[in-house]
């Protein structure tokens, strides 16, 4: 992978992975299903957090510049109300998505708005915001299938560029790390890898060669090293599988740390 997705990409990755979450959901034996990624919740609870979700961001990007949550977004979270019967409960995240499809197609992808995110290394525009919204999608749809007893892995479209938006979103921030500077590389099986530094400056990713890549590249062993499919490495940067999922190289312990870890954005 050599650059990010396109928009275009982004606003159907979100439709498409939307569609999945309701397919599984119209075919779950119950709305009351537990979600075992998501403790305490049920199918219902997951189904009104991504349409909320949806309505939020989509008030967000209609609403433009701003620097902190606008109103309209405030109001939109406030004033939600759910549908308890499963069909309607799926049209109205059907509709839910669509506000948030129309909001980002009618922003654009450089259209400055509200996030929560640092912008050190993901913009805060309706972009920043569809490229987040794809991932945030896709791994509740692999909640939702856990609960209904058949998770299936991240597509791998989705999945790869999935790993490098958590890394530039999730975890970049100018916030000191509070121990030992060290690195984290992350190397997915279907070829790219990302290294992740950490030290008083904060924290900040790139990519870097894969590991069959790097003869004669200077590249410093990383404190640990964590390889899997592209979906295994986004599910455990969302804490959906634990680490020995993964193969982990170097200093385990170090993963802890930064799971532990909370900057400031």
């Amino acid at each position: 992978m050599e650059k990010n997705l396109e928009f275009p990409d982004l606003i159907r990755l979100i439709d498409e992975r939307s569609t999945a979450f309701r397919a599984t959901v119209a075919a779950a034996p119950s709305l009351d299903a537990q979600v075992p990624t998501c403790p305490g919740w049920t199918l219902f609870d997951l189904v009104k957090h991504l349409g909320g979700g949806d309505r939020f961001w989509a008030a967000i990007v209609g609403a433009g510049p701003a620097d902190a949550p606008p109103a309209e977004a405030a109001a939109a979270r406030a004033a939600l109300e759910v549908p308890q019967e499963r069909e309607a409960l799926l049209a109205w995240l059907a509709t839910s998505t669509q506000l948030l499809l129309t909001a980002l197609r009618e922003g654009g992808p450089d259209a400055d708005c509200w996030a929560w995110w640092s912008g050190l290394q993901t913009p805060r525009t309706s972009g920043g915001v569809a490229r987040h919204r794809a991932q945030e999608t896709a791994v509740h749809t692999y909640d939702a299938q856990l609960a209904a007893g058949a998770p299936q892995p991240l597509p791998a479209e989705v999945a790869l560029d999935g790993v490098e938006e958590f890394l530039f979103t999730c975890v970049a921030a100018a916030s000191a790390w509070p121990h030992k500077p060290t690195t984290f590389d992350f190397h997915a099986a279907e070829g790219p890898s990302w290294r992740l530094t950490v030290d008083g400056d904060g924290a900040r990713s790139t990519r870097i060669p894969a590991p069959a890549d790097t003869a004669g590249v200077d590249l410093d062993a990383a404190g640990a090293s964590v390889h899997g499919t592209a979906s295994e490495l986004v599910l455990y940067l969302y804490d959906r599988i634990p680490a020995d999922s993964l193969r982990v190289d170097g200093d385990a312990g170090l993963l802890d740390l930064l799971r532990a870890w909370e900057p400031e954005s």
